[in-house]
């Protein structure tokens, strides 16, 4: 598809300017935008994926920054590949792409999948060349998000859609260095490497190899200024030494409900620091950002005719209408993104407390004990607000008589030490915060402190029955 105002990632780059100025830091390598301006990482062979369906599948965040850089407006569809994805699932989402070319940082790519007729390497290494990047496609980005079947669902967006929360041109004051514990093959980590190019800033790369401590100190050596991650990224940077060596003037949490302790720990951690979180999904896109230090959002935030972000509340459950909603599903999975009306039901659910909104928990994820519901992100708030507790995961436990009972698994900010009682007195303390804040059906039936919970690579809490 022709671009409609021939704009492109690079043209909307190298409009912010100071181009020199300006790094992705990978953990092995550097790169100034500048570099680019005359060169290329792909070996100056930007013209054997024009209009071609482009897989992305570097093991290196670096690479795969510089691929969508240079490609975009020049291959006709980029297909952002999570390093974690299954190998069985790589022919159906080459397929359900038309993929025909694919980009590797390997010194010798292995052969793409089936019907991949162009394989080729992008390196750190910029080469001296004088590419052609002007914008004759409308490029559809591919991101992919976790599937009903195992298969990966696959959304489509655009550039625009994905840079509609943001506003371009360099800011005024001191550039800002972002940074993110996100894969940027990820929207929560795409929005925030937008974000980076389309400001004028620069950006430190985190890599899955890196401990959380040598991420922050690398982080800090580069000297970042705005900073995102999930509530269980963040939950797990504050348990290592290394969170005081980054000094933000912002920080970021989306992709998991923030509750008050998690806002409060980092406004501790990181007095000077604007702390916000945002709510946004691969499929609806950015809705809002809070920024007012409280758990949830202003009520009045719902309903607001003419707003640029449209939200309602059904069923219980949070629907967004903008232009930052993806297009469509691709592979036959999903059906369409959004209703007649335009209104992407996120799954989300809600609960209004006076004159704010709650995020409780997900549709899907809701534990039944004895036909009554229990929101596991609810009673983890709970949990979370004592003060010796580092985060919680709530699991669903079988039942013979209710079907199910309600358990958790809690860090503590420290050990909780040999068998001198300390260990039942916070479980006493935890059960009874949990009996006066929630519905009995609520409260766990045990607490179980652990040294810590899996997380995702997408930094999101491992939830499983047991």
């Amino acid at each position: 598809m022709p671009h409609a105002d021939g704009g492109s990632l690079w043209s909307s780059l190298s409009a912010a300017g100071h181009l020199s100025e300006r790094t992705l830091w990978g953990a092995d390598a550097s790169v100034t935008l500048g570099d680019l301006v005359g060169g290329s990482s792909l070996s100056g062979r930007l013209e054997l994926l024009r209009g071609r369906s482009v897989l992305v599948a570097t093991r290196d965040q670096l690479t795969a920054a510089l691929a969508l850089i240079e490609l975009d407006a020049v291959a006709r569809r980029l297909v952002l590949c999570p390093p974690d994805l299954p190998a069985e699932h790589l022919p159906f989402v080459a397929a359900a792409a038309t993929v025909d070319a694919l980009v590797s940082d390997r010194a010798t790519p292995d052969a793409g999948p089936p019907g991949v007729g162009t394989v080729m390497t992008c390196t750190p290494r910029i080469a001296s060349a004088a590419p052609e990047r002007t914008g004759r496609y409308q490029t559809e980005w591919v991101l992919l998000t976790s599937g009903t079947t195992g298969r990966p669902k696959m959304v489509v967006h655009t550039l625009s859609s994905l840079s509609g929360a943001m506003r371009g041109g360099r800011p005024s004051g001191e550039p800002a260095v972002w940074s993110t514990f996100y894969d940027i093959r990820r929207y929560g980590g795409l929005q925030i490497f937008l974000r980076a190019l389309l400001g004028g800033g620069s950006m430190v790369l985190s890599s899955a190899d890196e401990s959380t401590g040598d991420f922050l100190i690398r982080a800090g050596g580069h000297g970042v200024t705005h900073i995102s991650g999930t509530p269980s990224h963040w939950r797990r940077a504050l348990m290592s030494p290394a969170a005081h060596r980054i000094a933000p003037r912002y920080v970021r949490l989306s992709g998991e409900i923030a509750d008050q302790a998690i806002l409060d720990h980092l406004r501790v951690c990181y007095p000077e620091a604007r702390i916000a979180h945002a709510f946004a999904s691969t499929e609806a896109g950015v809705a809002f950002d809070v920024g007012d230090g409280l758990a949830g959002f202003p009520a009045s935030l719902i309903g607001r005719e003419g707003a640029d972000v449209q939200m309602k509340v059904e069923n219980g459950s949070l629907r967004i209408r903008s232009t930052r909603t993806a297009a469509r599903y691709l592979g036959g999975e999903g059906g369409p993104i959004a209703d007649g009306d335009g209104f992407v039901d996120t799954g989300d659910m809600l609960e209004r407390r006076g004159d704010r909104y709650h995020f409780v928990g997900r549709r899907g994820g809701i534990i039944n004990v004895g036909g009554l519901k229990v929101h596991p992100e609810e009673v983890e708030a709970v949990i979370n607000a004592h003060p010796q507790v580092r985060m919680s995961l709530v699991r669903t436990r079988k039942n013979p008589i209710t079907g199910a009972l309600v358990v958790a698994d809690v860090v503590l900010k420290s050990e909780p030490g040999p068998a001198n009682g300390r260990a039942v007195t916070l479980e006493h303390e935890i059960m009874q915060r949990c009996r006066e804040a929630l519905s009995r059906h609520k409260v766990p039936a045990a607490i179980h402190f652990v040294s810590a919970l899996a997380v995702t690579p997408g930094g999101k809490l491992v939830r499983h029955d047991a």
